[in-house]
């Protein structure tokens, strides 16, 4: 049946570690969106207050460095206490199937009627299901989670920085290579061409390329207004 599956629809994932997959590529485009977004803003910033080049670069390093590691601990903190609370309703369900098989039955049977068949229909599935792995069956229909595809915390938290740190290198680098009076423009190009990139690769969809464009351009037209302003004022 699998190899049917994977012949009929060669391009869906059906491995067992789909979860951990998407999971670790959202840890991924949220990082580098980050990356990308929070450092050029800073740089920006730091631009329009019209600080010196080892200022911009100082503040960029040190934006780099610093978001690294609070993305891959925010991402740690997070998934660790959403495979906990995963690890917590597995427990809850296999203990409810030792004690009351009949309710879970009945509750197996109405989740598998609400797909389409028949009430005996679905009580017979459900008593195949019950003779190999109810417990997965439950956590699936019942709970949506995949008891052998938990989620990761250090898959997330590795993935995290590290696509913080790429997307951070972007604008660093075009603050490095741009010439001092370009820099600026040139930080605010690079970051909304990546910005296009991790939209697709997200979602292949214009909508989402569109929405961080929008987004990211708001997010530096503010940081690097206030650093004008600022500048203004300090002179």
């Amino acid at each position: 049946m699998k190899a049917m599956v994977d012949i009929l629809h060669p391009t869906e994932p059906h491995a067992a570690s789909h979860n951990s997959r998407l999971n670790s590529l959202r840890a991924a485009v949220l990082g580098a969106n980050d990356g990308i977004v929070s450092v050029a803003a800073l740089l920006l910033g730091v631009v329009g207050s019209g600080a010196s080049d080892q200022t911009i670069l100082t503040a960029g390093l040190a934006a780099t460095v610093s978001g690294a590691a609070s993305m891959a601990l925010g991402e740690y903190v997070s998934v660790s206490a959403q495979r906990d609370s995963e690890r917590a309703l597995i427990a809850k369900e296999r203990w409810e199937l030792a004690e009351f098989p009949e309710q879970e039955h009945a509750e197996l049977t109405e989740m598998l009627a609400g797909y389409g068949m028949s009430v005996e229909t679905a009580s017979r599935a459900a008593y195949e299901i019950a003779d190999n792995d109810p417990l997965d069956a439950h956590l699936r229909l019942e709970l949506g989670i995949d008891g052998d595809d938990l989620t990761n915390p250090w898959h997330a938290a590795f993935w995290s920085a590290v696509s913080f740190l790429a997307g951070a290198l972007l604008p660093m680098l075009a603050i490095l290579i741009a010439p001092s009076a370009a820099g600026g423009w040139a930080v605010a190009l690079v970051t909304l061409l990546a910005l296009a990139l991790t939209g697709y690769i997200s979602a292949r969809l214009a909508r989402a390329v569109i929405r961080l464009l929008i987004g990211g351009a708001a997010g530096l037209a503010v940081t690097y207004g206030i650093g004008t302003l600022f500048g203004v004022a300090v002179g």
